[in-house]
């Protein structure tokens, strides 16, 4: 499984360079500043589109689609475990498996979030009842996204519901610890897997965090 280490010099040169923008141009006092920042973003989505499938333009508007200081953003997962097997959805954009979450929207309690995507994309109306872990989401396998992001898993018990599939999902199951699906690692990786089981061995463990 690739390591911080794996990430190429030139998508941690870019994501820098945009971060260092974006931060700039929620400061700038000036239109010389503005534009040097503004140039320097266009640089990283250069840099980006050079090595990538990405459309220059694209990212220059994506970049441009986050503004105010740079700062993580923050993905929620729901462990839900029935019968010593964990609950997972198949994402409709990459057909892997993942735990149903997704990113924190602005103004929500996290728990609350986590709740809202486990009901959302496995039809299950769950309760969070510990933190397990937070990780850093852009270690210890692919980037979620360019943006820096953290990822915190919550372990959820069922309260009521049925599996049902949603507009981001195509498929909702539980499955063995042992005998696991093709894994959206951007998403869920054997590491949080192996992190949820360890909970459920041991009530008291403390989370897990980066």
């Amino acid at each position: 499984m690739p390591d911080s280490n794996d990430m190429p010099r030139w998508l941690e040169w870019a994501r820098e360079i945009q971060g260092l923008c974006q931060t700039g141009l929620a400061f700038a006092s000036t239109d010389y500043e503005t534009r040097r920042y503004t140039r320097l973003s266009e640089i990283a989505a250069e840099i980006v589109a050079s090595q990538t499938n990405e459309e220059r333009e694209e990212l220059v508007k994506g970049f441009s689609a986050q503004p105010g200081y740079a700062t993580a953003k923050i993905d929620v997962r729901g462990a839900v475990v029935r019968g010593g097997k964990i609950l997972l959805v198949q994402e409709r954009r990459d057909q892997h498996w993942c735990m149903p979450g997704g990113w924190a929207d602005v103004g929500d309690i996290p728990s609350e979030m986590v709740a809202r995507e486990v009901w959302e994309e496995s039809g299950f109306e769950v309760e969070p009842r510990k933190v397990i872990a937070v990780y850093d989401a852009n270690r210890g396998g692919r980037p979620l996204e360019f943006f820096h992001a953290y990822k915190i898993i919550f372990l959820c018990d069922i309260i009521a519901g049925e599996p049902r599939v949603s507009d981001e999902t195509m498929g909702v199951d539980f499955f063995s610890f042992d005998e696991l699906p093709p894994l959206s690692w951007q998403r869920t990786n054997e590491k949080h897997l192996a992190e949820v089981r360890a909970h459920l061995d041991d009530e008291c463990r403390p989370a897990a965090f980066d």
